[in-house]
């Protein structure tokens, strides 16, 4: 009898665990792989930067297409969207995105913050989840620089009038400067501390988010600085949980490369307790595997390279038993042209090839789980090839040729590719 009761017993509190993982509604990592309402999620999800300006009422917003934006993305079954928080410092400097959320430390853009809660009531109604990014080691959106100009090291060059290598060394110290530190963690104790003027909901609670990012691209920028780096992203994602215990965290690395191409590094980085599955980003006309004037003949070297780039750091995340996402990739236009009317045979190429590597070997324990990629462009209407203040946004930050890395609502080819593989991740493991 009493084996009888314990048996009981032990079915009762795994049929109470079972519902309970059921019943959750954020996303989870359970034995290195992502878990969604009970089921197993494996995703094709875009890059859409910009989602919390177009969602304000302020300069840049448009509600209106932002919904319409949601509404395509959903019907084609992308439910999972890469979001910039809010770019930070000075508005009316050329190849940054504008408005700005944080003015300056401590001073926000009322506008910016609604757009973000706009963002994510319409998102929770459609069952999309965001991956919020909170800094940036890139010029485009203030983050480093930011941080580090307000912490008394000087003004920051700007890479398109001082180049880039001038701005690397002046960022490199990031990852040293307590100060700079500091106004970020007040920045993420703000942001992670609010609550949704729309839904009434804190961001603590808000299913409709899956992720917190520390940053996008974060680098340390030199390899004497790799230790001080990896204090900072554990002490950042430490942070993070004592302020959230609900969210996944991530680090929004690009992989080794952002790593001074140091695997041990980024295993390292990786490893911490606080961080929540793994990233990897990947450019191959970026990274000069692919020629501008020959992106289609270039396929078959990209999508070698990348396979061998991915298959590194899935080695590390089956040691680790962390998901893979694959969450910033593009692939530009054919002949490196950025009109709508262009051919997009090499990009088609590019995505059906990395798209098929997601959920790869699920059954027996694969770890590449999802991927991002760069970015969507969706309805708008480009009218300058160097973003102006009144353009629409699309996927290209200010920085870049508009239409460089864009999928429009008209890129039919592309967006069957993405469909297609769509439909086959939401049968994995079901």
């Amino acid at each position: 009898m009493k084996q009888l009761i314990a048996f009981i017993t032990m079915i009762l509190a795994l049929s109470a665990c079972q519902e309970k993982i059921v019943d959750d509604p954020f996303v989870k990592v359970s034995d290195g792989h992502f878990m969604r309402n009970g089921k197993p999620y494996y995703y094709v999800g875009t890059n859409f930067w910009y989602g919390a300006i177009l969602g304000s009422e302020g300069q840049g917003g448009n509600r209106e297409r932002l919904c319409r934006e949601l509404d395509q993305m959903k019907a084609m079954g992308i439910d999972n969207l890469r979001v910039l928080v809010g770019s930070d410092g000075e508005r009316g400097v050329t190849t940054k995105v504008e408005p700005t959320l944080q003015v300056s430390p401590g001073v926000y853009n009322d506008t910016i913050l609604a757009g973000l809660d706009f963002l994510l009531q319409e998102m929770g109604k459609r069952e999309m989840v965001a991956v919020l990014y909170l800094n940036n080691a890139w010029e485009w959106s203030g983050g480093y620089s930011f941080y580090l100009e307000h912490a008394g090291a000087g003004k920051a060059p700007r890479p398109n009038e001082d180049g880039y290598e001038a701005y690397m060394k002046f960022v490199a110290q990031y990852a040293s400067n307590e100060k700079a530190h500091q106004l970020f963690y007040d920045y993420v104790r703000f942001i992670l501390g609010r609550t949704n003027r729309y839904t009434g909901l804190k961001y603590v609670d808000d299913p409709a988010i899956m992720s917190w990012q520390i940053g996008n691209e974060p680098r340390a920028f030199s390899k004497e600085a790799l230790p001080d780096f990896e204090k900072w992203l554990s002490e950042a994602a430490a942070l993070i949980r004592s302020l959230d215990p609900n969210h996944l965290i991530s680090v929004g690395s690009e992989g080794s490369w952002g790593c001074e191409n140091d695997y041990e590094a980024y295993e390292r980085i990786c490893a911490d307790k606080n961080i929540d599955y793994c990233n990897v980003h990947l450019w191959p006309y970026n990274w000069s595997w692919a020629r501008p004037d020959h992106l289609v003949e270039d396929l078959g070297v990209s999508c070698q390279n990348t396979k061998e780039y991915i298959d590194k750091h899935l080695d590390i995340c089956a040691r680790l038993k962390k998901p893979l996402v694959m969450e910033e990739f593009g692939y530009p236009r054919d002949g490196f042209k950025f009109t709508k009317d262009t051919t997009t045979e090499g990009r088609d190429g590019y995505y059906r090839y990395v798209f098929s590597l997601v959920g790869d070997n699920a059954e027996s324990g694969g770890y590449f789980a999802g991927c991002n990629f760069w970015g969507w462009g969706g309805f708008a209407e480009p009218r300058h090839e160097q973003w102006q203040v009144g353009d629409d946004y699309t996927g290209d930050p200010a920085q870049e040729a508009q239409g460089l890395n864009s999928v429009f609502a008209t890129d039919t080819s592309t967006l069957n590719v993405v469909k297609a593989e769509v439909d086959r991740m939401s049968k994995i493991g079901k």
